[in-house]
């Protein structure tokens, strides 16, 4: 079974993201209420795929990236969310090596599809 991590401190946007894969069948989603969270849970298990907000307290999701791919050493998909689409921060995540970047609000339908496609599914 798959598993998932969501890092996103809006509590109702998880749980939307976590309904829309759980009926997509892609397997168990965690969540992360912070940047933290996200670094404690990224230490102790493995993910198929990592959904992380830009804009975290403690860590943001620039760091999450950077934590994954610099310090663990993992090639985990990663899409970076954030509800400013400034073109800088877009360029900055995929050089940091995120995979793909949703602008904030986007359907529930749209991320399925990416999910879909990075998860090769």
């Amino acid at each position: 079974m798959m598993k998932i991590l969501v890092c996103d401190d809006d509590e109702a946007l998880v749980s939307m993201v976590r309904f829309k894969l759980s009926r997509e069948n892609f397997g168990e989603v965690f969540k992360a209420a912070d940047g933290r969270e996200a670094k404690r849970l990224l230490d102790e298990n493995t993910f198929d795929l990592i959904i992380s907000d830009i804009h975290m307290p403690f860590h943001s999701g620039l760091e999450i990236v950077t934590h994954v791919r610099q310090v663990l050493k993992k090639n985990t998909p990663i899409i970076i969310l954030s509800a400013e689409g400034l073109e800088e921060t877009v360029l900055q995540a995929f050089d940091m090596g995120a995979n793909d970047f949703i602008t904030k609000p986007f359907s529930p339908a749209e991320l399925a599809i990416r999910v879909k496609r990075l998860l090769n599914l």
